[in-house]
């Protein structure tokens, strides 16, 4: 029978855990522009006279060869997007086989990537994808990240994922256009449908995290859990809870929902960094 340990052991004190975070946050952004125009670039609103004073560069060469006149484009600066992050703090979580765990390196990513978000003037928000009531509009304040951030290392071992509910309960609440990053092992079965849903109208990035011991457990039939601080063993069906990552993969591609894996293992920092940049992501 497989085996795996709710892993929370050696847990980083409250600075060293801040400094982690911050790290993570100058790692993200490095390279970017941190310029407060967000989002795709500047939109074309119109093109009107020059007057003295417009910058050269601004003139509309099209429309000004065809009346004779010298006109000027002018553009409108797109508003920065609310950014959510939705953390799964269910128990499947903190299943693991490795040093870190899924819960631990989703804590840490949804740290800096907040932070790297407010330094763009993006307002973050979070939402916990379990049971317990985690629910906090997004703000610019860097202390109500902070305290989120605080809340999320309190962890409760029997908590039940609640992903796909919670998303369908947040989807008609959000009034305008946002990014939206899911940090899931996505063990949710009714999670994949809200998350096209969710998909519709948002921008959505879903980054499934993977212990290496889950892939060897599909079909497994039944896994016995460990909680280190109680020592109260659980067993658990795998065929039920648990999928491959090459089916998971599959069924994000085929509803359209980007996506990233990142392994509790394996290096992820560079090719998260790369994967955020090629998609604009951290721009916006």
């Amino acid at each position: 029978m497989p085996r795996l340990t709710a892993n929370q052991s050696a847990p980083l004190d409250s600075r060293q855990f801040l400094l982690a975070v911050k790290r993570l946050a100058d790692s993200l952004s490095y390279g970017t522009d941190r310029s407060p125009f967000l989002g795709q670039g500047l939109e074309y609103v119109q093109s009107r006279h020059y007057v003295p004073g417009d910058p050269v560069k601004a003139i509309d060469w099209r429309i000004t060869a065809r009346t004779g006149k010298v006109h000027v484009k002018e553009y409108e600066s797109p508003k920065s997007l609310p950014v959510w992050f939705i953390v799964d703090t269910s128990a499947s979580m903190a299943l693991s086989s490795t040093k870190v765990s899924k819960y631990q390196l989703a804590t840490q990513i949804a740290g800096g990537l907040a932070l790297a978000s407010l330094d763009r003037v993006s307002p973050v928000g979070i939402l916990g994808a379990g049971s317990r009531e985690l629910n906090i509009k997004p703000s610019l304040s860097r202390e109500t990240i902070l305290q989120w951030l605080h809340e999320l290392r309190n962890y409760d071992f029997s908590e039940p994922t609640r992903l796909g509910q919670k998303l369908l309960a947040l989807n008609p609440s959000l009034g305008e256009r946002s990014l939206i990053f899911i940090l899931s092992d996505l063990h949710d079965p009714d999670a994949l449908p809200a998350l096209k849903l969710l998909g519709h109208r948002h921008d959505l990035v879903v980054l499934p995290l993977r212990d290496p011991a889950e892939d060897a457990l599909p079909g497994a039939g039944f896994i016995r859990g460990r909680e280190v601080e109680t020592g109260r063993e659980t067993t658990l069906s795998a065929k039920r809870q648990f999928t491959s990552l090459e089916a998971l993969t599959t069924s994000l591609k085929k509803a359209s929902l980007d996506h990233f894996p990142i392994h509790t293992e394996r290096p992820f920092l560079a090719a998260l960094r790369l994967y955020l940049k090629s998609r604009n992501l951290l721009s916006r």
